[in-house]
């Protein structure tokens, strides 16, 4: 019979401390190559630094009827919703009268904008000129041309469209815009500056406004005027309500845009109603126009313009002069006001304005911006405020004579200031017999021009609109370690990892062996 011995007690320890020496390395390794991964995975991932990639710029130019204004605004390239949180930059107002005025001259039409375009190229960075997109629009003033004269307008916007291929910016043509599109475009601005739309949130990033309610908004021109607001039923759709998509929310606006109702050519038609009904056709009473105040003015100036057409003269003769001294007289001056509007067209109908317009029933707030800002203003009234406290302002600036106005108001030009009793009394007929509001609603009305430096003005929501059309650029991201050298540590550790467990098998593999080895070596020494 063959004989095995079994080994020493002292051996088989021996064996034990040796096998269990690497086991312990083996599993030291495979833990700290587990932590190395999971740590530098979470800074890699949880360190990131998202970079932006840059701003962006747009230019408008807002070719109004009495003047033309240019905005720079600016976004960062990465966009909320499709849609850019837009800032107003910079603001220059061209010298001289809107363009609509140059429908004789058109090749001069772009010598005074050209000294504010100087002044944008330094406001946009050099390097961004070429990928900057610039857009006239243009508003009533130029509708008026074109429905007068369309050759003319043409000629206009190709004298401008002429210009700007000599400029560095990313030109993107001159357009008229309907009263539709301006009307929307200024509540987009009143609403965006407002906050109504997007706002920055506790981890600094853009979201919805939780239980926003939108402003209406009430814009005065030179010659149209724009109400819009969401009515209370937004499901009674018409032919002036729109459909807007700002920031992944639609909105259901009525706007409606009144030709020749702007503060310009309702003041034309009012004096040309004076005319038509004034015997002596050459000094006219304006009541309207403050006491001791006199001027000159041509018969093309008052019956000139397409909205006056229908009150011309028969013997019409643009270059005969017409005198008129203003009387002040509030009580008589809103009673010729009130002949600008025809108020019997609606029939008495609950959703209707004047001039037979259908209007749903105002609601909400309002902020009334432009021509009306300008005029409360000139009322020392600013803000919110009753009716009555209007009311009151008017009759007491309507009083004063020509000499004393050039005390009371704060910036004096003598076309506005002889004017300004007029607009009163035209905003109140508007807002008031017009637009239905009443003395419970008026102080609902926040009469301003800007929020935070930015304009209230269409060009601002058309930049908003247009920015749907240009593309985000991808974000930049910053990681805290190279992204080669972050897979060169990634795969070092994994491959550590596995080479300890392989091991770890190893081990447990021969520690199995040697087990059963042992097992029959007692045996064997037992027999």
């Amino acid at each position: 019979m063959l004989t095995m011995f079994a080994r020493p007690p002292c051996e088989q320890a021996g064996f034990r401390v040796l096998s269990r020496s690497p086991t312990i390395v083996a599993l030291v390794f495979l833990l700290l190559s587990i932590i190395v991964i999971i740590a530098i995975t979470l800074i890699q991932i949880n360190r990131k630094e998202v970079l932006s990639p840059g701003l962006k710029y747009g230019i408008v130019l807002d070719a109004g009827s009495s003047r033309t204004t240019v905005y720079v605004y600016e976004w960062p390239a990465e966009k909320a919703n499709d849609t850019g949180v837009v800032s107003q930059t910079f603001k220059c107002n061209v010298k001289g009268p809107g363009i609509s005025s140059y429908g004789n001259s058109p090749r001069d039409v772009a010598k005074p904008i050209d000294d504010c375009m100087k002044k944008v190229k330094e406001q946009v960075p050099s390097n961004m000129h070429k990928n900057t997109p610039a857009y006239l629009g243009a508003t009533a003033g130029m509708r008026l041309l074109r429905l007068q004269n369309e050759t003319a307008a043409n000629e206009v916007l190709a004298s401008i469209q002429s210009y700007f291929t000599t400029q560095p910016f990313e030109f993107r043509g001159a357009q008229i815009i309907t009263g539709q599109e301006e009307g929307v475009y200024g509540w987009i601005t009143a609403n965006y500056l407002m906050g109504n739309f997007v706002e920055r949130n506790l981890w600094r990033t853009w979201s919805h406004p939780h239980g926003a309610e939108t402003t209406g908004a009430l814009d005065l021109g030179g010659a149209s005027t724009q109400i819009s607001f969401i009515p209370e039923d937004t499901l009674k759709t018409s032919n002036s309500t729109l459909q807007v998509h700002l920031y992944g929310y639609e909105y259901n606006v009525y706007t409606h845009s009144y030709q020749c109702y702007g503060r310009d050519e309702a003041e034309k038609r009012l004096l040309a109603l004076l005319l038509q009904n004034s015997r002596d056709k050459s000094k006219i009473d304006n009541p309207c126009y403050p006491q001791n105040y006199e001027t000159v003015l041509t018969m093309k100036h008052v019956c000139g313009s397409l909205c006056t057409q229908s009150l011309r003269p028969a013997n019409y003769n643009q270059d005969q002069l017409i005198h008129f001294r203003g009387t002040g007289d509030t009580a008589l001056c809103q009673g010729v006001v009130s002949l600008l509007f025809n108020f019997t067209a609606c029939n008495d109908k609950e959703d209707c304005s004047f001039n037979g317009i259908h209007q749903p029933k105002v609601k909400g707030k309002f902020v009334a911006f432009s021509g009306f800002y300008y005029t409360v203003n000139a009322l020392n009234l600013t803000g919110q405020f009753s009716l009555t406290d209007f009311n009151s302002s008017m009759w007491l600036f309507c009083s004063q004579n020509w000499n004393q106005l050039q005390y009371m108001l704060p910036k004096f030009e003598e076309t506005y200031a002889r004017s300004y009793c007029f607009s009163a009394n035209f905003i109140y007929y508007l807002l008031v017999q017009g637009y239905k509001f009443s003395a419970d609603t008026w102080p609902q009305i926040h009469f301003q021009k800007e929020v935070d430096k930015s304009s209230i003005a269409w060009s601002l929501g058309y930049m908003l609109s247009l920015t749907n059309m240009i593309p985000a650029e991808i974000q930049l991201i910053h990681l805290p370690m190279n992204p080669s050298v972050f897979a060169g540590l990634l795969l070092f550790f994994t491959a550590l990892t596995v080479l300890c467990l392989i091991f770890l098998v190893y081990l447990s593999v021969v520690s199995h062996m040697q087990k059963n080895i042992g097992h029959v070596d007692h045996v064997l020494a037992a027999e």
